[in-house]
């Protein structure tokens, strides 16, 4: 690996480091989504009808499994990329573990 990918990714430390627009747009979809969870706990404290909850626990589930795909999808772009270019193959038998934990 070149020295810009050794700093993103240690296969030993299980970190990788995002840039600056990568960080912030996650971040900003999980702040969307804990807005989304608050909305349910006063939905709940306010007596809200149970299909007006429903419909908002559907919004944050659907908010949640966008935020995975997004991270899954820059995942197989970098960390599996670059491992498999680096000659190492567990990282398709780790994604397809991280696969069936998602697809429960």
């Amino acid at each position: 690996m070149d020295g810009a990918m050794d700093e993103a990714y240690c296969a030993n430390c299980r970190k990788k480091i995002r840039d600056g627009k990568e960080l912030r747009d996650l971040m900003n979809r999980l702040k969307r989504i804990e807005g989304q969870v608050r909305g349910l706990e006063r939905m709940l404290e306010e007596d809200a009808y149970c299909p007006d909850i429903l419909v908002q626990a559907s919004a944050a589930n659907s908010a949640i499994n966008s935020f995975c795909r997004t991270l899954l999808a820059q995942h197989l772009r970098t960390c599996v990329t670059e491992d498999i270019r680096a000659g190492r193959e567990e990282a398709v038998d780790e994604l397809m573990e991280t696969l069936k934990k998602l697809m429960r």
